[in-house]
């Protein structure tokens, strides 16, 4: 069977470096710190005081109040990216067959702020079992899948990943494999999180996950630094619009990049932490690859999953060396989170975003917040530090991997005709 071409036609973000792909974009590009304390509650009394937010969101700019109620914010910030990418695509919604057209939208975790909001209500109230009648569907972390599908009448494949912290980057690989097997023209996918509660920080100071520089914010995430101690909490939507080629071409539409393949695996090792020696990573790099039908040294760039983990930090690189060789010293290699922030189940969009726009613009984003080398890293790696590098890029891979050991790799490329 020939497999149909995958192109990026429309592309939509909403992240703590700003509410549109421009904004996002220039923050990247500039080297800017999104953290900051934070304002969604008081975290006086938490380990960790700060975040990367998402920043000037106001739901009703958006939606109309009736409507804001019946979304959780990380479904309101999947509506909001989707419609973005919808529009930059230039498709015309009458014009098209929306039964070939699918929705696969991730999330690491869901509705948390409404089952935190439900949960809290019945736990200080008088012990009588109220619940708002939205709080099962406002909660589900198929949900924002769902109401894609409905604002836009698309009625292709429609369903949600949930990998977590490679929800999107699954999303992205699954909709890619829909598109050329030739079962869908265009899909909307990413994905969405809005985990910045109570919640979500103290769940994850309990597991020792989230940087607790307190005193410095701007420099929390450190990705590769030897001084790191934790990634730093993310929130916001990314969506990507894939179409098939001659879909694409045919209705005249603009094209980002080129998908040319994905990798997945598994660490198959521990709950949490990556395998040491970087195997599960390793592996899904060979598997992209080899899907793609291209050799180590066609990679000019890759955008790691980069998180500022103690362990992470180091099997990612060991995984980079083992999969391309003596090539790896020829790729710049970046993290952009250490500008956004972990956007958890939104994190595989947002870097493929800033992956896809590296290969169009010929700018390589920087690694902020490097001050001690790691004897642990092997640092003759370009790790892109400190400032935004031009180079031609012709192909580039974005990374990402989950707590149970999920990885996904994915490749973009220039687009030729």
């Amino acid at each position: 069977m020939e497999l149909k071409r995958v192109v990026v036609t429309g592309i939509g973000a909403l992240t703590p470096l700003g509410n549109t792909v421009e904004e996002t974009w220039n923050g990247m590009v500039n080297g800017v710190s999104s953290a900051d304390d934070i304002t969604h509650f008081d975290a006086s009394e938490f380990k960790t005081k700060f975040a990367c937010e998402v920043k000037g969101f106001n739901a009703l700019d958006y939606f109309d109040r009736k409507e804001a109620r019946k979304y959780d914010p990380y479904a309101q910030y999947g509506l909001v990216a989707a419609e973005q990418a919808v529009v930059d695509s230039g498709v015309d919604l009458d014009k098209i067959n929306k039964n070939r057209v699918g929705v696969i939208w991730a999330s690491g975790i869901g509705g948390i702020t409404t089952f935190q909001e439900e949960v809290r209500g019945w736990a200080l109230g008088s012990g009588v079992p109220r619940y708002n009648p939205f709080f099962i569907p406002k909660m589900i972390a198929d949900i924002a899948a769902g109401h894609i599908s409905i604002k836009f009448g698309f009625r292709g494949p429609n369903y949600a990943t949930v990998s977590a912290c490679a929800s999107s980057a699954n999303s992205l690989a699954d909709a890619f494999n829909y598109i050329r097997l030739g079962k869908a023209d265009m899909f909307v996918t990413g994905g969405s999180e809005a985990s910045i509660i109570e919640g979500g920080v103290g769940g994850f100071n309990a597991m020792h996950a989230i940087s607790t520089r307190n005193d410095d914010p701007k420099t929390g995430s450190r990705p590769f630094d030897k001084d790191r101690d934790g990634f730093v909490l993310g929130e916001g939507g990314c969506a990507i619009f894939f179409e098939e080629y001659e879909h694409a071409i045919k209705r005249g539409a603009k094209i980002y990049a080129e998908v040319a393949g994905a990798g997945l695996s598994a660490d198959a090792y521990h709950m949490t932490s990556p395998h040491p020696e970087g195997l599960g990573a390793s592996l899904s790099m060979q598997a992209a690859l080899e899907d793609a039908e291209m050799n180590p040294e066609d990679i000019d760039h890759i955008n790691t999953h980069g998180t500022s983990t103690p362990l992470g930090d180091i099997s990612e690189p060991l995984a980079i060396k083992t999969a391309f060789g003596d090539h790896a010293y020829k790729i710049n290699i970046n993290s952009t989170k250490s500008m956004t922030g972990h956007l958890l189940g939104a994190a595989g969009a947002v870097e493929a975003i800033a992956t896809i726009l590296a290969i169009q613009n010929n700018v390589i984003p920087p690694t902020i917040n490097h001050f001690t080398d790691d004897p642990d890293i092997d640092n003759k790696l370009n790790f892109t530090y400190h400032n935004a590098q031009e180079r031609v890029i012709n192909a580039a891979l974005s990374n990402t991997f989950g707590f149970g050991g999920h990885n996904v790799s994915l490749i973009f490329k220039k687009f030729e005709k």
